[in-house]
């Protein structure tokens, strides 16, 4: 049993090496240890406050993002509505030119075809009255075609001629 339970001398020194070594681990190696433990928490909690700060910083960034997201569908919808209005305004403003000009297409057609109608009345006029002298220089020289009837009808001209 001396083997497992230690002498006196053996334990005192063991505790005085042992005080000596705590003394000595507590000046050189505990201090730098705790030291170097309090910097490492110090960074830790640095880092997440800045990771604290980068998450806020991501949220008011994202909600700003949804602003201008949201803005800028808003102004695409004015724009879209802006060009479809725009698109409308010029397809009325051009088909109210083409019935302006179709308007003036066919009144300037109507004017040609009266025209056309009164060339065409004068040009019968003419062939009518070209036709009638035609008939009427047929008729007289068969009527006229001898001396006495010529006389005859001179006479019943002048008879007729009134004298005022």
């Amino acid at each position: 049993m001396d083997l497992v339970i230690p002498d006196f001398g053996l334990l005192f020194w063991m505790v005085v090496s042992f005080s000596i070594l705590l003394i000595i681990l507590r000046k050189f190696a505990w201090k730098p240890l705790l030291k170097m433990i309090q910097d490492r928490e110090d960074e830790i909690a640095k880092s997440l406050d800045s990771a604290n700060a980068a998450k806020a910083e991501m949220q008011k960034l994202t909600a700003e993002n949804e602003a201008i997201m949201k803005q800028a569908r808003a102004e695409r919808e004015t724009m879209l509505r802006e060009a479809k209005e725009a698109k409308d305004k010029i397809v009325a403003e051009a088909q109210a030119a083409a019935k302006t000009e179709a308007d003036k297409m066919i009144a300037a057609a109507r004017v040609e075809i009266e025209a056309e109608r009164e060339a065409a009345k004068a040009e019968i006029y003419g062939k009518v009255a070209e036709l009638s002298v035609s008939i009427a220089e047929k008729i007289l020289r068969r009527e006229l075609s001898t001396d006495t009837k010529q006389g005859a009808y001179v006479e019943e001209l002048v008879k007729n001629i009134s004298l005022n």
